[in-house]
């Protein structure tokens, strides 16, 4: 009988300590995310951080989604292929639970945060300081400063309220003072609270960034939160190209026990727990098939996308040939000229584009061969515009940069449909995630906005609120709302 217990003895023992894992891992949550770009990282890691077991699905062969770098052009030029400056990323309050600069992020900041040059061979600087901003505009200076400084001051807690979907806020009072101005159109903020054609074009290339009309109601929200940011945390891009910021998402995730498969393409909901959807309502609908009922199919299929983009990107043998010099201390340039200007072409698409520039290697020289620079630039186009506007593009750098053609090594063009090929959530180029209206801003895609009538299964893209720009928000508000739905199993809801 002794030499058979001891026999059992080892037998037992490895039995309970093999069991156990595989019952902890069959009841272990599972959670699917479809799509890398950083508000499905973003919800990943939340996940993960919970202890669920999570896997991430991306249909192209590399992750990032929209905050990718590649060489576009010629070897050794670093090009983001989407976002290029980061002012929401670096103030987000999502990324700051998450320790990036362990994983390789390192931000980089311009001089200054933006610069926008004038037809009389000046340009208006969007200084990281308030009071310099001000000294800057002359007259309308003590205005920029009555407008902007409460906010600024304010925004280390004001934008848990902004980053948000309408809910109660944390300073009712402070937000009904910023809603008053954010409901107003730009044009009618500008030249209301600014006389000076020079802080009224500074004003409209913020607000243009909305791709919104800049005489419809609410195109001044986006204006106001892009200077905020500019004076209260700069707008910066990660050292190395955009790619880092996705890599260290990923790197992080990973470091919990996330999972990330690149060329795998979802094509019907998952059978896990909890499915947090990366995509628009369009891939929402293909992949869900006739899942969903009849009601809310209507209504994804009744969401609106917005105007797209035409993104053209340069290797240079030197620095643009700028008129102004403060526009060599600038991150991103506003090609526009007058808030007319910039009115006209974003309301009818007429006139000249405004051009939306950034020149990265001023500030990151590692993204080019030694003495060599990239210039990354694109402007809004109709929804899924097949027009080549490549011309017209340069045609607005010469004019605030004489002989920057002669500079161009080499160029590399997107326009709407190849960007929607590189990435199915650019529907026809719209890099919003949607068009932004009253609706649509507050209550996208549906009402229902993160959730969906099928247990388990949330949007968590730009389609949800607060909308595009690479914050990671959408994908954070998303696991509150899951993990609020499931607390009776999930206690660890993240908290601001």
């Amino acid at each position: 009988m002794g030499v058979r217990s001891r026999s059992l003895f080892p037998k037992r023992f490895f039995c309970i300590f093999y069991t156990i894992p595989k019952l902890a891992e069959r009841y272990q949550q599972r959670a699917t995310v479809i799509g890398s770009g950083p508000n499905g990282l973003a919800a990943a890691i939340l996940l993960a951080r919970t202890g669920c077991a999570v896997t991430v699905h991306e249909a192209a062969p590399g992750i990032g989604g929209g905050v990718r770098s590649e060489e576009l052009t010629l070897p050794g030029f670093v090009h983001d292929a989407g976002s290029g400056v980061h002012p929401m990323a670096v103030c987000s309050p999502c990324f700051d639970l998450f320790p990036l600069a362990e994983y390789g992020l390192e931000w980089v900041y311009p001089a200054a945060p933006a610069a926008h040059p004038l037809n009389d061979g000046t340009a208006v600087l969007l200084d990281r300081s308030l009071e310099t901003t001000a000294a800057g505009l002359g007259p309308d200076g003590d205005a920029w400063r009555r407008l902007f400084a409460p906010y600024v001051q304010a925004w280390p807690r004001l934008r848990y309220d902004i980053l948000a979907p309408l809910r109660l806020p944390h300073d009712p009072v402070l937000m009904a003072r910023f809603g008053l101005d954010a409901i107003r159109s730009a044009v009618g903020l500008a030249e209301s609270e600014f006389r000076s054609p020079r802080a009224q074009a500074l004003f409209g290339g913020l607000a243009a960034h909305s791709i919104m009309p800049l005489d419809a109601p609410l195109s001044a929200a986006i204006g106001l939160v892009m200077a905020i940011t500019a004076h209260a945390c700069g707008w910066p891009f990660p050292r190395g190209g955009a790619q880092r910021l996705s890599d260290a998402l990923a790197g992080y995730l990973r470091s919990l026990g996330g999972e990330i498969r690149t060329e795998s393409r979802v094509t019907a909901l998952p059978e896990t727990d909890i499915v947090m959807c990366d995509v628009t309502p369009r891939q929402l609908l293909a992949i869900a098939g006739g899942r969903f009922p009849a009601e809310f199919r209507r209504r994804l299929e009744r969401y609106r996308y917005g105007p797209g983009v035409f993104k053209v990107d340069y290797a240079l043998d030197a620095p643009v040939p700028w008129r102004a010099s403060e526009c060599a201390r600038a991150g991103t340039l506003h090609l526009g000229g007058t808030l007319e200007e910039i009115a006209q072409w974003e309301g009818s698409f007429t006139g000249r584009p405004f051009v939306l520039a950034a020149q990265h290697t001023l500030f990151d020289p590692s993204r080019a061969p030694a003495g060599k620079h990239t210039l990354w630039a694109y402007c809004h186009v109709p929804n899924g515009s097949s027009a080549d506007m490549t011309e017209a593009i340069e045609d607005q750098i010469e004019r605030f940069a004489p002989g920057f053609r002669s500079r161009i090594l080499e160029r590399h063009t997107m326009g709407p449909a190849e960007l929607e090929r590189r990435n199915a959530n650019l529907v026809g180029g719209d890099i919003s995630g949607g068009a932004i209206d009253a609706r649509q801003m507050f209550l996208r895609p549906t009402g229902m906005t993160y959730r969906t009538p099928l247990d388990g299964v949330y949007i968590c893209s730009s389609s949800t609120p607060p909308g595009g720009g690479v914050h990671g928000m959408c994908g954070y508000h998303a696991v509150r709302n899951a993990l609020v739905d499931l607390k009776p199993r999930w206690t660890s809801v993240p908290h601001e």
